[in-house]
């Protein structure tokens, strides 16, 4: 299934896309898709019925409605960085032995479509195309990265911005370069586990301006998203809806010599096969 969330910023309905023109709208048997729809095993408990009604004709056509992000604000965001060997290498930083974690804001988080706002004082504004996770159930000390399957409710494309200069240069974690808001476009859908071939290996790609930056494969990730879940139960409590960012290829505006870095007024286009794609309008701070 390909779970979205459409309709203005906070007002937003669930429902799951059929194909490109027409969606199921579910709001009558969920009000959101959050921790309380997750932790109930949502997805499979709604499945039936989607097929049943899409089958019997009762769907609904897109007619322009803005597209939110897939699942409601999570109770975190988390993000692994430096996840692929080759984006690992234009940054001139060696391989982890250990995936690298940080937090976002779960208030960044915003339609695939919204505008990106660059933050008060920032000067090196950037992108990076990810593959997220979302969490299905609460998961804590998984005993086998095989067992994080049963844990992962869905993947999705996320962008994840990031303000170098803060995260680089004025000290402390990376969330101070992370956590701007409207830094976590995510979707357009939240693709469930059934309907994704191979996480590992999707094609993933962002372009500038119409300009082609990142082309990249999540088979150069150094932790794939199983392992990322199994680790990551080893340290905290995942609760149901909680994002996980995991990673970005080479290509980053920081990677570049001299860096290319966001402009108010740039234009992002990114993607992932099977996942959907994201565009997003550059704007100045308020």
């Amino acid at each position: 299934m390909h779970l979205m969330r459409i309709g203005a910023p906070g007002a937003e309905k669930p429902v799951v896309r059929i194909d490109e023109s027409t969606y199921v709208d579910v709001s009558d048997l969920t009000s959101d898709f959050d921790e309380r729809f997750f932790g109930a095993g949502g997805t499979a408990l709604i499945a039936e019925e989607v097929a049943r009604r899409a089958s019997a004709g009762d769907v609904l056509p897109f007619k322009g409605e803005r597209i939110g992000p897939p699942i409601a604000r999570p109770h975190q965001i988390l993000c692994i960085g430096l996840n692929y060997s080759d984006h690992a290498a234009e940054t001139g930083q060696a391989v982890p032995d250990e995936p690298i974690l940080f937090t976002k804001s779960p208030n960044t988080l915003v339609g695939p479509n919204d505008d990106v706002r660059i933050p008060r004082g920032a000067t090196k504004p950037d992108w990076e195309v990810e593959l997220g996770i979302v969490i299905g159930r609460r998961t804590s000390y998984l005993d086998s990265v095989e067992e994080a399957a049963e844990a992962i409710a869905g993947y999705l494309v996320v962008n994840d911005v990031s303000e170098r200069s803060f995260q680089l240069e004025r000290g402390g974690q990376w969330a101070k370069g992370k956590s701007a808001e409207t830094f976590n476009p995510a979707g357009p859908w939240l693709v469930t586990p059934d309907a994704v071939e191979d996480p590992g290996d999707l094609h993933m790609w962002l372009d500038l301006n119409g300009v082609r930056r990142q082309d990249g494969n999540t088979r150069t990730m150094i932790f794939d998203p199983l392992f990322i879940v199994h680790y990551l139960s080893r340290f905290m409590v995942l609760e149901p809806g909680d994002l996980i960012n995991t990673g970005t290829p080479p290509g980053v505006g920081m990677g570049f010599d001299p860096p290319v870095w966001l402009r108010p007024g740039d234009v992002m286009e990114l993607g992932i096969s099977g996942l959907g794609t994201q565009c997003q309008r550059v704007v100045g701070p308020r």
